[in-house]
């Protein structure tokens, strides 16, 4: 049979009748996998997502780290995110490589103390940019700036691939 397999007799646009591993692989767990936490580890971008006041999603391409049980997230006061994010508190990140993916959605806990969101905007940085430019971009760039931390205590988990 050929064709999308969105228009195919069997997807999922026609009934559950993804095989089982598929149906396994989407569940919605509420902790991370060894496996997925290693994807998640390791040096990747995410997409955002919080939801507009008219509804719709707003989506953002951002630097992320695991921190325990929470994913956290910084930014810049002033975005879109941030006033979405100060409205109403939910928020998705996805990771994706290929046809691996990671979902983690939750209630994003707003942090405005600066030594904290500094000290998170410093490690997600070294993280993307190695410990020298770090410091540099601290001291003309991030530690200019009013930062906002969000962490997000994972409340759901919904992946493919692991």
């Amino acid at each position: 049979m050929g064709g999308p397999a969105f228009l195919r007799a069997g997807s999922e646009r026609f009934g559950d009748q993804r095989p089982v591993a598929r149906q396994a692989a989407l569940s919605v767990p509420k902790t991370l996998t060894p496996e997925q936490r290693a994807f998640l580890e390791e040096n990747r971008f995410a997409v955002v997502g919080t939801v507009n006041p008219d509804g719709s999603p707003h989506l953002a391409v951002m630097w992320y780290l695991l921190d325990g049980d929470e994913v956290v997230v910084n930014s810049a006061q002033g975005r879109i995110k941030d006033r979405n994010l100060a409205r109403d508190p939910r928020l998705s990140l996805l990771v994706a490589d290929g046809y691996r993916f990671v979902r983690v959605d939750g209630s994003a806990r707003i942090e405005h103390d600066q030594k904290i969101a500094h000290a998170d905007i410093r490690r997600l940085a070294a993280l993307n940019y190695g410990d020298e430019r770090a410091d540099k971009e601290m001291r003309t760039s991030f530690g200019k700036q009013h930062r906002i931390s969000y962490r997000v205590p994972i409340g759901r988990v919904y992946s493919d691939g692991f």
